[in-house]
């Protein structure tokens, strides 16, 4: 049902998530992130509760491995879930639970994890890893390249419906927030083109919440 990478950027400090699925919305339930502190994927059956408690628990100074047990162990279907969790220093944990869905696999990379369930392939994880070590430029885009190796590479097992990728920087809110809650087909293509038309207004939003004086004008009405 579900593939995604979570990653931090050892320049920037960002964290961020890229997340593709066959069911709807699937970035209103399983990307979780604060900056400074982590960033959890909660999938397969999803528990959207489980990012917060892990974020949480990192938030109190615990280690992601620590963290995600903290909060499994508060969760009476744990066997259902699964997880991955990144953290600002880039320390890693992930779990996949024993009734997690179909195929399902788990790869970690420079920091970066990937995880997939209801996958064409186990490869398909691995692929993710590999393009996202390979890419280059801003993290969103690494992210993304790297959700399209893992379907290039077979993906899921059947049809996605929905994508979405998250970064935040030092900023209380997130620096990239795009969702294609559905689509018939191909919805990360559509998630490239809003990064694409995002990517070079993405500085400007950030000037206009911090000091509007500097804000550049888009043309629309009565923005001058």
């Amino acid at each position: 049902m579900t593939l995604s990478i979570a990653a931090r950027c050892t320049e920037s400090g960002q964290l961020g998530i890229a997340i593709s699925s066959s069911s709807i919305a699937v970035g209103a339930r399983c990307p979780w992130l604060v900056a400074g502190i982590g960033a959890v994927s909660s999938q397969n059956i999803t528990l959207p509760a489980l990012g917060q408690q892990i974020l949480a628990h990192l938030e109190a100074g615990q280690a992601p491995e620590q963290a995600l047990k903290s909060a499994l162990a508060e969760d009476r279907f744990s066997e259902y879930r699964q997880v991955t969790v990144i953290d600002a220093s880039g320390k890693i944990a992930a779990f996949s639970g024993d009734k997690t869905l179909g195929i399902y696999n788990v790869a970690q990379g420079d920091n970066c994890v990937a995880a997939g369930n209801m996958l064409a392939d186990k490869a398909v994880i691995n692929a993710m890893i590999t393009a996202f070590e390979a890419a280059t430029g801003e993290l969103t885009s690494r992210l993304i390249a790297a959700l399209q190796a893992g379907i290039n590479a077979g993906g899921e097992a059947g049809p996605v419906h929905s994508a979405a990728v998250k970064v935040v920087d030092d900023y209380t809110w997130p620096l990239v927030d795009l969702r294609v809650d559905w689509a018939e087909q191909d919805p990360l293509a559509q998630l490239n083109a809003l990064w694409l038309a995002y990517e070079p207004q993405m500085q400007a939003y950030v000037t206009r919440a911090l000091d509007p004086r500097d804000a550049p004008s888009y043309g629309v009405p009565g923005d001058e």
